[in-house]
């Protein structure tokens, strides 16, 4: 009885183990398959919104770099006032993430359409690329998704719960240069 119920819980522990590690693949698969259903709430609990709009925000004005914070007045008076005055100036209209937050938008994305899922257009057959681990932490997973090209578009997903991930950035492929680029948006 004994050597039963030490087998039981080496068991229960291998399962909780591997379900901690494939636990971000199973979130990507499940945003998939909840874009493909169109089921928005789905889409809300194993997404942060606003966190990936923030991130989509840079990538769509062309700057793929994380915005960093305006210095202060005792650190870089110069800097500091140029975007006090750039703060002034009417903004262009910024850049709207939410056409890649649609679920068709997220269902392309999460096939590696990266820019072109703007669109919305949903192939007559959609590939089933599989994720490849990009980078894999306690906390914070990255999932790359490549397209016919090779170009690829990374997912990044953060820790919530002990088996729980939510999507919190969506890293788009570059933009395309050259005559091709008004192609995509």
């Amino acid at each position: 009885m004994g050597r039963l119920i030490r087998n039981l819980l080496l068991l229960a522990v291998i399962v909780a183990g591997i379900s901690f590690f494939v636990a971000p693949v199973v979130a990507f698969y499940g945003i998939r398959s909840a874009a493909d259903a169109r089921d928005e709430q789905g889409l809300v609990r194993l997404i942060d919104f606003a966190e990936v709009r923030r991130s989509l925000r840079p990538q769509m004005a062309g700057n793929s770099a994380v915005v960093a914070p305006a210095p202060s007045f005792l650190e870089n008076p110069i800097e500091s006032m140029r975007r006090q005055f750039e703060q002034v100036r009417p903004v262009a209209a910024r850049p709207n993430p939410d056409i890649y937050l649609s679920p068709a938008a997220l269902a392309a994305l999460s096939r590696g359409e990266g820019r072109a899922a703007s669109r919305g257009a949903v192939p007559a057959e959609p590939r089933e690329p599989m994720p490849r681990l990009a980078y894999w932490g306690v906390n914070r997973t990255r999932l790359a998704v490549r397209n016919e090209a090779g170009v690829q578009t990374i997912f990044t997903f953060a820790r919530t719960g002990p088996f729980e991930w939510r999507l919190v950035h969506i890293g788009l492929p570059p933009a395309a240069t050259g005559p091709a680029a008004g192609a995509t948006p």
